[in-house]
């Protein structure tokens, strides 16, 4: 039975773009090639460390969210502590809880990337509907002085 499971790792800030890419592609296909399933994945950038892990005060963190049998998840992990480019991961499994917050921490982001689309495309047209209004108004009778 498959069972759900949230992994995050850090790897080291040195690692080029292509390098993050590479390490992300070796882990999404070790999991897939175990019979695990890809959910989701997020890159959540460089950022800041709490605290120094191996002289280094900042990470590359990314996410992903997969199905698989639970005993590959000791198969994953063997892989990150051989992998140089990782210095720290964590793995949790999801109950049902996890599993319908993840679902809607995904459709909160969704959403926020539409409506962060959508704002782009307003200002156009507002641009457009204070032109037109200046017109009529210059045609409009003027309205009596009041005495």
């Amino acid at each position: 039975m498959l069972k759900q499971y949230e992994t995050v790792f850090i790897a080291t800030p040195v690692l080029s773009e292509e390098q993050m890419k590479e390490a992300v592609a070796k882990y999404t296909d070790l999991i897939k090639s175990n019979g695990g399933e890809i959910v989701n994945e997020e890159n959540w950038g460089l950022r800041q460390l709490a605290y120094p892990i191996q002289y280094k005060t900042s990470g590359f963190y990314y996410l992903i969210q997969f199905k698989a049998e639970p005993s590959f998840v000791d198969v994953l992990e063997t892989q990150y502590h051989r992998d140089e480019r990782i210095i720290r991961f964590l793995t949790v499994s999801l109950d049902k809880y996890g599993v319908e917050y993840a679902e809607k921490r995904r459709a909160g982001r969704a959403a926020k990337k539409e409506a962060a689309a959508a704002p782009a495309e307003a200002p156009a047209q507002e641009v457009k509907s204070e032109v037109e209004p200046e017109a009529p108004a210059a045609e409009a009778p003027e309205a009596p002085a009041a005495e």
